[in-house]
């Protein structure tokens, strides 16, 4: 008897229960130790305690996963959640916003800013906040989601590539001449932009998700493979030679971005009418390379980054592509049943439970060893919630939409 004769892990109320309650504890661990009262929220050690009680350096893409996965808390019901949107818009909004140049810093500490740069990335993520935190009603919502859009619109958006430049400095001037172009930032702004949209209605958000889609999937890692390539020139040619920051633009490939681009083309795909054929095939060719090609067949989990010879480069396993993992396995699962999804869903969630779930302390594990032991190379502690409540909650909703929008539309029922 297969998996898909069994039906699916998602149909079973008791997996369904599992997963809220494994989305109830990163809530009840981030919600009652990350908040900042100076403002922002504090990276967290193994056992829940901040880092850094005084001079801990906070990125604007930290507060604003934290305003939209709060938003998501408060859409389901979950008290004191709206107190946490709050506190990160007040912070992004009054703080990181830099309100002589217009933008947003990439980072603070108690005096100011660290980084004064204007990343893409953290443009991205403000942009998601505002949306997410409209659902709400928040009051600073509808002024943060124009700001940045017009940033990202004047400063950003490159319309000859139809997608986003990477970053500058505080008065808007080039980075190492403007030279670099990332997929990592456009593709969150996809996210964001999808989230721009489902809450405001204009069209506008969505062309250009699109367009950063087929120039990112369609036309670039189409043509490699299916492997997603990570940094390009400013004229978008490949550069794999390129050497960066291994947490935001690692070498080579990394399959947890192919995971991630496999749901996210695929809820385009479906929130864009399900108009652009080739979306579907592009999604099952990004999981099935992904999985193929990242996951370790001996021990579980996925290495970090591959070479371009596909062969493990950086092997330790990350709590984020196994997480984005599991909602790429449910969105494929969802639209085209079949035994390799549910399996690989099923597959993953045990190597998440057994491995990435702290059972002792609460919260997720950010980073193993190749051999599946905690360790801190790469990310000091457990900073983030974002990757694995949506993990947790994804596979709840109807596989069409941002999580906000799918709660609305489900009047938070779980």
């Amino acid at each position: 008897m297969t998996s898909a004769t069994l039906g699916p892990w998602t149909s079973r109320t008791y997996h369904r229960q599992w997963l809220l309650k494994q989305a109830d504890g990163l809530f009840d661990f981030f919600q009652n130790n990350s908040v900042n009262p100076k403002g922002g929220f504090f990276d967290l050690d193994d056992s829940g305690k901040p880092l850094d009680t005084e001079g801990q350096v906070r990125p604007v893409h930290i507060a604003a996963r934290d305003v939209h996965c709060f938003s998501i808390g408060t859409l389901v019901g979950r008290p004191g959640a709206a107190d946490l949107v709050d506190h990160g818009m007040q912070y992004i909004w009054n703080h990181h916003r830099d309100q002589k140049n217009g933008g947003y810093f990439w980072s603070l500490n108690n005096d100011g800013p660290v980084d004064s740069t204007k990343q893409g990335y953290g443009h991205a993520f403000v942009l998601l906040a505002g949306s997410s935190a409209k659902t709400i009603g928040h009051p600073l919502a509808d002024a943060m989601i124009a700001d940045v859009t017009d940033v990202l619109e004047k400063h950003f958006w490159e319309a000859e590539h139809g997608a986003i430049a990477e970053e500058f400095q505080a008065d808007w001037s080039p980075i190492d001449g403007g030279s670099y172009r990332g997929q990592n930032s456009n593709m969150h702004l996809t996210e964001a932009l999808m989230a721009a949209y489902e809450a405001t209605g204009d069209s506008d958000y969505l062309d250009k998700a699109v367009s950063i889609t087929d120039l990112i999937i369609r036309r670039s890692a189409g043509s490699v493979g299916w492997r997603v390539a990570e940094h390009f020139n400013a004229s978008w040619q490949l550069d794999k030679n390129y050497r960066g920051n291994e947490m935001f633009r690692p070498s080579g490939t990394t399959p947890g971005h192919a995971l991630e681009w496999t749901r996210l083309v695929l809820q385009l795909w479906s929130l864009s009418g399900r108009r652009h054929d080739w979306m579907p095939d592009a999604a099952k060719n990004l999981f099935k390379e992904a999985m193929s090609l990242g996951w370790d067949k001996q021990k579980g989990g996925f290495f970090y980054t591959l070479d371009w010879e596909n062969r493990p480069a950086r092997r330790e396993k990350l709590w984020w592509p196994a997480c984005e993992a599991a909602a790429a396995a449910h969105y494929l699962n969802e639209h085209f049943p079949s035994d390799f999804y549910e399996e690989s869903y099923r597959k993953i969630w045990n190597a998440i439970d057994r491995f990435f779930i702290d059972h002792e302390n609460g919260g997720w594990h950010e980073e193993l060893t190749e051999d599946l032991k905690p360790s801190h190379s790469i990310f000091p502690g457990k900073g983030d919630i974002y990757h694995a409540l949506q993990a947790c909650l994804i596979p709840l909703f109807p596989a069409t939409a941002s999580l906000t929008k799918v709660v609305t539309e489900a009047s938070g029922k779980l």
